[in-house]
Protein backbone atom coordinates (compact mmCIF):
# COMPACT_ATOMS: atom_id res chain seq x y z
CA UNK A 1 0.00 0.00 0.00
CA UNK A 2 1.17 3.70 -1.34
CA UNK A 3 1.64 5.94 2.04
CA UNK A 4 1.11 9.29 2.16
CA UNK A 5 5.16 9.85 2.04
CA UNK A 6 5.93 7.65 -0.34
CA UNK A 7 3.42 9.61 -2.94
CA UNK A 8 5.63 12.44 -1.90
CA UNK A 9 8.42 10.91 -2.89
CA UNK A 10 6.85 10.00 -6.58
CA UNK A 11 6.19 13.50 -7.02
CA UNK A 12 9.87 14.37 -6.42
CA UNK A 13 11.64 11.96 -8.45
CA UNK A 14 8.79 11.32 -11.13
CA UNK A 15 8.65 13.06 -14.52
CA UNK A 16 5.24 12.33 -15.45
CA UNK A 17 3.07 12.69 -18.67
CA UNK A 18 0.76 14.65 -17.11
CA UNK A 19 0.15 16.96 -13.74
CA UNK A 20 -3.70 17.88 -12.91
CA UNK A 21 -3.88 20.49 -10.32
CA UNK A 22 -7.28 20.15 -8.62
CA UNK A 23 -9.16 17.00 -6.97
CA UNK A 24 -12.35 17.77 -7.78
CA UNK A 25 -14.82 16.07 -10.34
CA UNK A 26 -13.49 16.70 -13.39
CA UNK A 27 -9.30 16.68 -12.29
CA UNK A 28 -10.72 13.58 -10.85
CA UNK A 29 -12.01 12.40 -14.08
CA UNK A 30 -9.13 13.35 -16.01
CA UNK A 31 -6.65 11.71 -14.03
CA UNK A 32 -8.76 8.56 -14.42
CA UNK A 33 -9.35 8.94 -17.79
CA UNK A 34 -5.32 9.20 -18.44
CA UNK A 35 -4.29 6.56 -16.27
CA UNK A 36 -6.28 4.10 -17.54
CA UNK A 37 -4.51 5.21 -21.10
CA UNK A 38 -1.49 4.52 -19.81
CA UNK A 39 0.06 7.86 -19.15
CA UNK A 40 2.39 8.69 -16.11
CA UNK A 41 -0.54 10.94 -13.74
CA UNK A 42 -0.19 12.91 -10.71
CA UNK A 43 -2.91 15.02 -9.18
CA UNK A 44 -2.37 17.38 -6.39
CA UNK A 45 -5.40 19.73 -4.50
CA UNK A 46 -4.55 21.87 -1.79
CA UNK A 47 -6.91 20.96 0.09
CA UNK A 48 -9.30 17.66 0.59
CA UNK A 49 -10.12 16.16 -2.13
CA UNK A 50 -14.12 16.69 -3.93
CA UNK A 51 -13.99 19.10 -0.61
CA UNK A 52 -15.04 21.91 -3.06
CA UNK A 53 -18.15 22.61 -5.43
CA UNK A 54 -17.50 18.27 -6.38
CA UNK A 55 -19.86 17.27 -2.80
CA UNK A 56 -22.02 20.73 -2.76
CA UNK A 57 -24.00 20.04 -5.61
CA UNK A 58 -27.31 19.84 -6.23
CA UNK A 59 -27.01 15.59 -6.56
CA UNK A 60 -28.82 15.27 -9.90
CA UNK A 61 -27.63 13.79 -13.25
CA UNK A 62 -30.09 15.29 -15.19
CA UNK A 63 -30.66 15.87 -19.03
CA UNK A 64 -31.79 19.18 -18.89
CA UNK A 65 -35.05 19.52 -18.79
CA UNK A 66 -35.32 23.46 -18.90
CA UNK A 67 -32.78 23.27 -21.96
CA UNK A 68 -36.10 22.30 -24.19
CA UNK A 69 -37.52 25.40 -23.72
CA UNK A 70 -34.65 27.07 -25.09
CA UNK A 71 -34.70 25.01 -27.79
CA UNK A 72 -31.38 23.36 -27.82
CA UNK A 73 -32.27 19.78 -28.53
CA UNK A 74 -28.78 19.05 -29.13
CA UNK A 75 -27.95 19.83 -25.36
CA UNK A 76 -30.71 17.83 -24.35
CA UNK A 77 -29.75 14.59 -26.20
CA UNK A 78 -25.87 15.07 -25.21
CA UNK A 79 -27.50 15.27 -21.56
CA UNK A 80 -29.04 12.09 -21.82
CA UNK A 81 -25.91 10.62 -23.34
CA UNK A 82 -23.86 11.40 -20.90
CA UNK A 83 -26.40 10.24 -18.21
CA UNK A 84 -26.91 7.14 -19.63
CA UNK A 85 -22.90 6.49 -19.64
CA UNK A 86 -22.89 7.09 -16.31
CA UNK A 87 -25.83 4.90 -15.04
CA UNK A 88 -24.54 1.53 -17.56
CA UNK A 89 -20.92 2.27 -18.05
CA UNK A 90 -18.83 4.65 -15.95
CA UNK A 91 -20.48 4.70 -12.30
CA UNK A 92 -23.98 2.54 -12.21
CA UNK A 93 -22.69 1.74 -8.56
CA UNK A 94 -23.47 5.21 -7.54
CA UNK A 95 -25.83 6.95 -9.94
CA UNK A 96 -29.14 5.44 -9.72
CA UNK A 97 -32.58 6.77 -11.23
CA UNK A 98 -35.32 8.50 -10.00
CA UNK A 99 -38.86 9.58 -10.71
CA UNK A 100 -39.66 13.11 -10.75
CA UNK A 101 -43.15 14.94 -10.46
CA UNK A 102 -43.56 18.77 -11.77
CA UNK A 103 -46.40 19.49 -9.46
CA UNK A 104 -49.29 21.93 -11.97
CA UNK A 105 -50.98 24.35 -9.49
CA UNK A 106 -53.85 26.72 -11.19
CA UNK A 107 -52.30 29.84 -11.78
CA UNK A 108 -48.89 27.98 -12.34
CA UNK A 109 -46.51 29.37 -15.33
CA UNK A 110 -47.34 25.95 -17.09
CA UNK A 111 -50.43 24.20 -18.67
CA UNK A 112 -50.85 20.68 -18.77
CA UNK A 113 -50.89 20.52 -22.65
CA UNK A 114 -47.56 22.54 -22.87
CA UNK A 115 -45.80 19.82 -20.17
CA UNK A 116 -47.34 16.84 -21.35
CA UNK A 117 -46.02 17.96 -24.86
CA UNK A 118 -42.23 18.64 -23.23
CA UNK A 119 -41.91 15.52 -21.58
CA UNK A 120 -43.01 13.29 -24.33
CA UNK A 121 -40.07 15.17 -26.06
CA UNK A 122 -37.79 14.88 -23.20
CA UNK A 123 -38.33 11.24 -22.70
CA UNK A 124 -37.99 10.54 -25.97
CA UNK A 125 -34.57 11.57 -25.95
CA UNK A 126 -33.78 10.17 -23.05
CA UNK A 127 -35.35 7.08 -24.21
CA UNK A 128 -37.92 6.27 -21.38
CA UNK A 129 -41.09 5.72 -21.42
CA UNK A 130 -42.12 7.59 -18.25
CA UNK A 131 -43.53 10.58 -19.58
CA UNK A 132 -47.94 10.89 -18.14
CA UNK A 133 -49.64 13.36 -16.23
CA UNK A 134 -50.48 11.81 -12.93
CA UNK A 135 -53.75 12.80 -10.71
CA UNK A 136 -53.06 14.50 -7.73
CA UNK A 137 -53.63 11.53 -5.10
CA UNK A 138 -51.57 9.43 -7.16
CA UNK A 139 -48.50 11.46 -7.27
CA UNK A 140 -49.08 11.87 -3.10
CA UNK A 141 -48.10 8.13 -3.10
CA UNK A 142 -44.65 9.00 -4.06
CA UNK A 143 -44.42 12.12 -2.29
CA UNK A 144 -46.67 11.59 0.96
CA UNK A 145 -45.93 15.64 1.85
CA UNK A 146 -47.30 17.27 -1.37
CA UNK A 147 -49.15 19.77 -1.29
CA UNK A 148 -52.51 19.08 -3.11
CA UNK A 149 -54.35 22.18 -2.24
CA UNK A 150 -54.85 23.67 -6.47
CA UNK A 151 -53.18 21.11 -7.90
CA UNK A 152 -54.46 19.71 -11.10
CA UNK A 153 -51.97 17.25 -12.25
CA UNK A 154 -48.28 15.95 -11.77
CA UNK A 155 -45.87 15.72 -15.08
CA UNK A 156 -43.47 12.80 -14.40
CA UNK A 157 -40.45 11.60 -16.05
CA UNK A 158 -37.52 9.93 -14.59
CA UNK A 159 -34.07 11.59 -14.03
CA UNK A 160 -31.30 10.31 -11.82
CA UNK A 161 -29.16 10.79 -8.61
CA UNK A 162 -26.07 10.38 -7.14
CA UNK A 163 -23.53 10.81 -4.23
CA UNK A 164 -21.20 13.40 -5.05
CA UNK A 165 -18.53 13.62 -3.13
CA UNK A 166 -18.34 9.13 -3.80
CA UNK A 167 -18.45 9.89 -7.87
CA UNK A 168 -15.18 12.00 -7.21
CA UNK A 169 -13.61 9.46 -4.48
CA UNK A 170 -14.40 6.48 -6.73
CA UNK A 171 -12.81 9.03 -10.25
CA UNK A 172 -9.30 9.27 -7.76
CA UNK A 173 -9.48 5.41 -6.77
CA UNK A 174 -9.85 4.45 -10.43
CA UNK A 175 -6.66 6.83 -10.89
CA UNK A 176 -4.44 5.48 -8.20
CA UNK A 177 -5.38 1.17 -9.09
CA UNK A 178 -4.18 2.45 -12.41
CA UNK A 179 -0.81 4.13 -10.99
CA UNK A 180 -1.51 7.13 -10.64
CA UNK A 181 -0.12 9.22 -8.29
CA UNK A 182 -2.29 11.26 -6.00
CA UNK A 183 -1.69 14.10 -2.88
CA UNK A 184 -4.31 16.35 -1.04
CA UNK A 185 -3.02 18.93 0.87
CA UNK A 186 -0.85 19.86 -1.80
CA UNK A 187 -0.69 23.28 -3.22
CA UNK A 188 0.68 25.01 -6.13
CA UNK A 189 2.60 27.45 -5.60
CA UNK A 190 4.45 28.41 -9.12
CA UNK A 191 4.63 26.78 -12.40
CA UNK A 192 8.07 25.84 -13.94
CA UNK A 193 8.30 26.69 -17.68
CA UNK A 194 11.17 25.82 -20.40
CA UNK A 195 11.62 27.30 -23.44
CA UNK A 196 7.90 28.87 -23.24
CA UNK A 197 5.85 25.90 -22.31
CA UNK A 198 4.64 24.83 -18.22
CA UNK A 199 7.24 21.72 -17.72
CA UNK A 200 5.49 21.17 -14.07
CA UNK A 201 5.10 22.68 -10.66
CA UNK A 202 6.54 23.86 -7.42
CA UNK A 203 3.97 22.09 -4.72
CA UNK A 204 4.05 22.98 -0.99
CA UNK A 205 3.55 20.34 1.00
CA UNK A 206 3.72 19.11 4.57
CA UNK A 207 5.75 22.45 5.26
CA UNK A 208 8.71 21.96 2.04
CA UNK A 209 8.87 22.49 -1.22
CA UNK A 210 8.36 20.01 -4.07
CA UNK A 211 9.71 20.61 -7.56
CA UNK A 212 6.90 18.23 -9.93
CA UNK A 213 8.52 17.45 -14.00
CA UNK A 214 5.56 16.87 -15.99
CA UNK A 215 5.31 17.47 -19.97
CA UNK A 216 1.60 18.79 -19.95
CA UNK A 217 -0.13 20.21 -16.76
CA UNK A 218 -3.76 20.94 -16.82
CA UNK A 219 -5.75 23.41 -14.36
CA UNK A 220 -8.97 21.65 -13.05
CA UNK A 221 -9.38 23.98 -9.93
CA UNK A 222 -13.01 24.76 -10.82
CA UNK A 223 -13.96 28.03 -9.22
CA UNK A 224 -10.08 28.60 -8.36
CA UNK A 225 -9.57 28.69 -12.37
CA UNK A 226 -8.43 31.32 -13.23
CA UNK A 227 -6.09 32.08 -10.04
CA UNK A 228 -4.08 29.15 -10.95
CA UNK A 229 -4.22 31.16 -14.77
CA UNK A 230 -2.03 33.58 -13.52
CA UNK A 231 0.92 31.53 -12.56
CA UNK A 232 1.13 31.08 -15.63
CA UNK A 233 0.26 34.43 -16.93
CA UNK A 234 -0.05 37.65 -14.00
CA UNK A 235 -2.19 39.37 -16.93
CA UNK A 236 -4.73 36.85 -17.76
CA UNK A 237 -7.91 37.98 -17.84
CA UNK A 238 -11.13 35.91 -16.39
CA UNK A 239 -12.64 33.48 -18.25
CA UNK A 240 -15.49 32.33 -16.27
CA UNK A 241 -18.05 34.12 -13.31
CA UNK A 242 -18.98 32.29 -11.02
CA UNK A 243 -22.68 31.36 -9.69
CA UNK A 244 -24.15 30.39 -6.21
CA UNK A 245 -26.29 27.35 -5.36
CA UNK A 246 -27.74 27.21 -1.65
CA UNK A 247 -28.76 24.20 -0.41
CA UNK A 248 -31.08 23.02 2.83
CA UNK A 249 -31.10 19.22 4.37
CA UNK A 250 -34.24 18.63 6.52
CA UNK A 251 -34.63 15.61 8.42
CA UNK A 252 -37.79 13.37 6.57
CA UNK A 253 -40.37 11.49 8.26
CA UNK A 254 -42.49 9.50 5.83
CA UNK A 255 -40.11 8.48 2.37
CA UNK A 256 -40.61 9.68 -0.45
CA UNK A 257 -40.33 7.62 -3.83
CA UNK A 258 -39.95 10.75 -6.03
CA UNK A 259 -38.51 14.00 -6.16
CA UNK A 260 -40.33 17.14 -7.55
CA UNK A 261 -39.24 19.96 -9.70
CA UNK A 262 -41.02 22.41 -8.79
CA UNK A 263 -41.69 25.64 -11.54
CA UNK A 264 -41.68 29.23 -10.19
CA UNK A 265 -41.88 31.41 -13.65
CA UNK A 266 -40.80 30.34 -16.79
CA UNK A 267 -37.24 30.18 -16.19
CA UNK A 268 -36.90 28.97 -12.46
CA UNK A 269 -37.39 26.08 -10.89
CA UNK A 270 -36.35 24.46 -7.42
CA UNK A 271 -35.78 20.70 -6.13
CA UNK A 272 -36.98 19.06 -3.40
CA UNK A 273 -34.90 15.75 -4.17
CA UNK A 274 -34.99 12.63 -1.14
CA UNK A 275 -31.26 12.15 -0.57
CA UNK A 276 -29.39 9.80 2.07
CA UNK A 277 -32.77 9.15 4.30
CA UNK A 278 -33.30 13.21 4.13
CA UNK A 279 -34.74 15.89 1.80
CA UNK A 280 -32.69 17.91 0.08
CA UNK A 281 -33.94 21.09 -1.33
CA UNK A 282 -32.34 23.69 -3.77
CA UNK A 283 -31.38 25.90 -5.17
CA UNK A 284 -30.24 29.52 -5.73
CA UNK A 285 -28.49 30.77 -8.47
CA UNK A 286 -26.76 34.12 -7.75
CA UNK A 287 -24.09 35.77 -9.31
CA UNK A 288 -20.61 35.57 -6.60
CA UNK A 289 -17.44 37.62 -6.63
CA UNK A 290 -16.68 36.54 -3.23
CA UNK A 291 -13.76 34.28 -2.22
CA UNK A 292 -14.03 30.67 -3.32
CA UNK A 293 -12.89 29.20 -0.02
CA UNK A 294 -15.87 31.28 1.91
CA UNK A 295 -19.01 30.33 0.14
CA UNK A 296 -21.85 29.58 2.30
CA UNK A 297 -25.43 29.81 2.79
CA UNK A 298 -26.98 32.84 4.08
CA UNK A 299 -30.45 33.21 6.41
CA UNK A 300 -31.71 34.78 3.84
CA UNK A 301 -30.70 32.45 1.37
CA UNK A 302 -32.27 29.40 3.39
CA UNK A 303 -35.45 31.30 4.23
CA UNK A 304 -35.81 31.57 0.25
CA UNK A 305 -35.55 28.26 -0.30
CA UNK A 306 -38.13 27.07 2.11
CA UNK A 307 -40.74 29.55 1.04
CA UNK A 308 -39.79 27.78 -2.53
CA UNK A 309 -40.28 24.43 -1.17
CA UNK A 310 -43.57 25.60 0.12
CA UNK A 311 -45.13 26.19 -3.23
CA UNK A 312 -45.50 22.44 -3.65
CA UNK A 313 -44.47 20.87 0.13
CA UNK A 314 -46.83 21.22 3.28
CA UNK A 315 -45.11 23.22 6.09
CA UNK A 316 -45.28 20.30 8.04
CA UNK A 317 -41.97 19.37 6.71
CA UNK A 318 -40.70 22.33 6.75
CA UNK A 319 -39.98 23.60 10.16
CA UNK A 320 -36.46 25.29 10.71
CA UNK A 321 -36.11 22.67 13.43
CA UNK A 322 -36.16 20.21 11.23
CA UNK A 323 -33.06 21.52 9.41
CA UNK A 324 -29.96 19.19 9.67
CA UNK A 325 -27.66 21.28 7.81
CA UNK A 326 -26.95 23.93 4.77
CA UNK A 327 -24.24 24.25 2.31
CA UNK A 328 -23.46 26.26 -0.70
CA UNK A 329 -21.47 25.17 -3.89
CA UNK A 330 -20.22 27.60 -7.28
CA UNK A 331 -21.26 27.05 -10.45
CA UNK A 332 -18.54 27.82 -12.91
CA UNK A 333 -19.96 29.48 -15.96
CA UNK A 334 -18.42 31.38 -18.82
CA UNK A 335 -18.29 34.94 -19.40
CA UNK A 336 -21.65 36.65 -20.18
CA UNK A 337 -23.88 38.96 -19.34
CA UNK A 338 -27.69 38.45 -17.95
CA UNK A 339 -28.82 36.49 -15.20
CA UNK A 340 -27.01 33.51 -14.33
CA UNK A 341 -30.06 30.96 -13.81
CA UNK A 342 -30.54 31.37 -17.66
CA UNK A 343 -26.63 30.76 -18.41
CA UNK A 344 -25.72 27.18 -20.55
CA UNK A 345 -23.74 25.24 -18.01
CA UNK A 346 -21.32 25.52 -20.66
CA UNK A 347 -17.48 23.66 -20.69
CA UNK A 348 -15.08 26.66 -20.78
CA UNK A 349 -11.90 25.24 -22.22
CA UNK A 350 -8.44 27.23 -22.40
CA UNK A 351 -5.03 27.41 -23.66
CA UNK A 352 -2.68 29.16 -22.25
CA UNK A 353 0.28 31.35 -23.60
CA UNK A 354 2.45 28.38 -22.13
CA UNK A 355 0.25 25.29 -22.84
CA UNK A 356 -1.38 24.89 -19.86
CA UNK A 357 -4.97 23.81 -20.16
CA UNK A 358 -7.47 24.91 -18.21
CA UNK A 359 -11.45 22.98 -17.67
CA UNK A 360 -13.66 24.45 -15.76
CA UNK A 361 -17.99 24.59 -15.53
CA UNK A 362 -19.86 22.00 -17.01
CA UNK A 363 -22.58 19.62 -14.25
CA UNK A 364 -21.82 16.55 -12.81
CA UNK A 365 -23.54 14.81 -15.85
CA UNK A 366 -20.46 15.89 -17.98
CA UNK A 367 -18.36 13.80 -16.28
CA UNK A 368 -17.74 11.01 -19.15
CA UNK A 369 -16.72 13.68 -21.36
CA UNK A 370 -15.06 15.80 -19.54
CA UNK A 371 -13.27 12.32 -18.71
CA UNK A 372 -12.17 12.01 -22.60
CA UNK A 373 -11.99 15.57 -24.05
CA UNK A 374 -9.57 16.50 -21.04
CA UNK A 375 -7.39 14.01 -21.47
CA UNK A 376 -7.54 13.42 -25.43
CA UNK A 377 -7.04 17.72 -25.27
CA UNK A 378 -4.34 17.44 -22.67
CA UNK A 379 -2.64 14.25 -25.00
CA UNK A 380 -2.12 16.62 -27.85
CA UNK A 381 0.79 18.22 -27.01
CA UNK A 382 3.96 16.80 -29.13
CA UNK A 383 5.68 13.73 -26.98
CA UNK A 384 2.70 12.89 -25.33
CA UNK A 385 1.71 9.43 -26.51
CA UNK A 386 -0.44 7.10 -24.68
CA UNK A 387 0.55 3.33 -23.84
CA UNK A 388 -2.73 2.24 -24.80
CA UNK A 389 -6.05 3.83 -26.34
CA UNK A 390 -7.50 6.67 -23.67
CA UNK A 391 -10.53 6.99 -25.67
CA UNK A 392 -13.58 6.34 -23.19
CA UNK A 393 -16.22 3.88 -24.29
CA UNK A 394 -19.57 4.94 -25.24
CA UNK A 395 -20.56 1.27 -26.31
CA UNK A 396 -21.55 -1.37 -24.03
CA UNK A 397 -19.32 -4.23 -24.98
CA UNK A 398 -21.19 -7.01 -27.29
CA UNK A 399 -21.60 -9.10 -24.08
CA UNK A 400 -23.42 -6.40 -22.86
CA UNK A 401 -25.72 -5.60 -26.38
CA UNK A 402 -26.51 -9.35 -26.45
CA UNK A 403 -28.16 -9.72 -22.57
CA UNK A 404 -24.66 -11.72 -21.32
CA UNK A 405 -23.01 -10.37 -18.26
CA UNK A 406 -22.67 -6.66 -17.39
CA UNK A 407 -18.90 -5.36 -17.51
CA UNK A 408 -17.51 -4.09 -14.66
CA UNK A 409 -18.18 -0.52 -13.82
CA UNK A 410 -15.26 1.68 -15.38
CA UNK A 411 -15.14 3.12 -11.66
CA UNK A 412 -15.75 -0.24 -9.55
CA UNK A 413 -13.20 0.34 -6.83
CA UNK A 414 -10.20 -2.55 -6.54
CA UNK A 415 -10.02 -4.18 -3.36
CA UNK A 416 -7.45 -2.63 -1.39
CA UNK A 417 -7.38 0.63 -3.08
CA UNK A 418 -6.65 3.54 -0.77
CA UNK A 419 -6.34 7.31 -1.13
CA UNK A 420 -3.93 9.06 1.16
CA UNK A 421 -4.22 12.42 3.31
CA UNK A 422 -2.34 14.14 6.18
CA UNK A 423 -5.03 11.83 8.47
CA UNK A 424 -4.32 8.39 6.83
CA UNK A 425 -6.15 6.50 4.28
CA UNK A 426 -9.49 6.86 3.51
CA UNK A 427 -11.01 3.89 3.53
CA UNK A 428 -15.06 5.29 3.20
CA UNK A 429 -15.98 8.39 1.07
CA UNK A 430 -16.28 11.00 3.46
CA UNK A 431 -19.94 12.36 4.43
CA UNK A 432 -21.56 15.07 3.44
CA UNK A 433 -20.65 18.32 5.37
CA UNK A 434 -22.45 21.67 6.29
CA UNK A 435 -20.55 24.39 4.22
CA UNK A 436 -22.14 27.35 6.90
CA UNK A 437 -21.52 25.73 10.02
CA UNK A 438 -25.36 25.56 10.38
CA UNK A 439 -25.28 22.09 11.43
CA UNK A 440 -27.93 21.21 13.85
CA UNK A 441 -27.88 17.80 15.95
Amino acid sequence: MTTRGDSIEQLGKRRFALLVVGGGIIGAGIAAEAARAGLAVALVDRGDFGAGTSSASSKLIHGGLRYLQLGDVRLVREAHHERRLLMHVVAPHLVRRLPFLLPLYRNGPYGQLTIQAGLVLYSALARSRLHRLAAPARARVRVPSLQVDGLRSCGVYADAVTHDGRLCLANLRAAADRGATLLNYAEVRELRTVGGRVTGAEVLVDGSVEAISARTVVNATGPWVDEVRRLEDPSASATVRLSKGSHVLLRLGQPWTAALAIPHDDARVSFAVPWQDMLLLGTTDVLYDGAPDRVEATEAEVAQILDEAAVAITKDVLRPDAICSTFAGLRVLPLGRGATASARRETVLHRGSAEMLSVAGGQTHDLPSHRARGSRRAARRPGLTPARSGALSTARSRRQRRGGRRARPALAPARGSRLHSPRGPLREPCRERSRSGRERP
